[in-house]
């Protein structure tokens, strides 16, 4: 049996060791005790659960956590929240609840015991590491870009938080590349849509589309196609000074990119070059995006 008391108030190392880590969860140290009983409809452990005292529940739970029983562990950190609500049993329990249920795949479960826990206990020592799977349950579910990225926003909005909130834990990093990640994504998808426009000669459209990525995710990957898929729709228009201005734009900032290599040989193939945009243009405006003067 885990001794419960190594887990006082605010004592979390074991914890954020494996999530950092990534250790997988060893053997079980043995929790004793099947019990039986002559009445089949007696669900005794149910009962148990319902029954025990906080501390033994506790230690049950890690135990299962030990022992790769993870849905147990959850249900055995679900019971003293609910039967001992408010103690500092409760508190501990609801965190690893949490933790349990991430690493279990239950994501759902995951996020609604972190968000609950933010809710109660905001400034405690956890509510740092709760923030933090609340994202990593998020970044677990985002789909190739060909589908929704509701969870990329989700990931992005709970890794800035977290960022925002608790820029000295140590999730900060992680968190940091985590979301780098999700607005990548999310980019990924207008530029998608974008070129379903384009393809299809909705220059307006894909216009907007591409505008997006380069005034939303200004420091993703994603950034160099924009602009020269704008050099591509402008030119289509007939749009030859916005043309010019997009490539000028991506000259200036991806001087070696094969996307402005590719603009650079459009244009010069029509006799045309790139060319600044007026200072208070657009293209002016996506410059200071892009080089983060703005």
């Amino acid at each position: 049996m885990i001794d419960a008391t190594r887990f006082s108030a605010g004592s979390t190392k074991w914890l954020r060791h494996l999530l950092l880590t990534g250790v997988v969860l060893g053997a079980a140290s043995g929790l004793a005790g099947c019990m039986s009983g002559g009445d089949s409809d007696v669900d005794v452990l149910a009962l148990a659960a319902e029954t025990d005292p906080p501390d033994v529940l506790y230690n049950q739970g890690l135990a299962n956590l030990e022992g790769g029983r993870l849905g147990e562990a959850a249900k055995k950190f679900q019971a003293i929240d609910r039967q001992h609500p408010y103690s500092e049993w409760a508190r501990k329990a609801l965190i690893m609840q949490a933790f349990a249920s991430y690493r279990g795949g239950d994501y759902e479960e995951a996020t609604t015991a972190a968000k609950r826990y933010l809710s109660l206990y905001p400034d405690s020592d956890d509510a740092a590491y709760a923030e933090y799977i609340i994202g990593l349950s998020h970044y677990r579910q985002i789909p190739d870009v060909t589908r929704d990225q509701k969870q990329a926003a989700y990931t992005a909005q709970a890794m800035r938080a977290l960022m925002e909130r608790f820029p000295d834990t140590a999730y900060a990093e992680d968190a940091r590349g985590k979301l780098r990640i999700a607005r990548d994504q999310l980019a990924g998808k207008e530029m998608l849509v974008g070129r379903y426009y384009l393809e299809r000669r909705d220059y307006l459209a894909a216009i907007n589309r591409f505008k997006n990525v380069v005034d939303v995710y200004p420091d993703t990957r994603q950034v160099e196609e924009a602009l020269a898929r704008l050099t591509e729709a402008y030119y289509a228009m007939g749009l030859t000074r916005e043309a010019q201005a997009s490539a000028s734009v991506l000259g200036q900032n991806f001087p070696d990119s094969p996307w402005y290599n590719d603009s650079y040989a459009l244009l010069r193939g029509h006799g045309l070059e790139p060319r600044e945009g007026s200072s208070d243009s657009w293209f002016a405006a996506a410059t200071k995006k892009i080089t983060g003067a703005s």
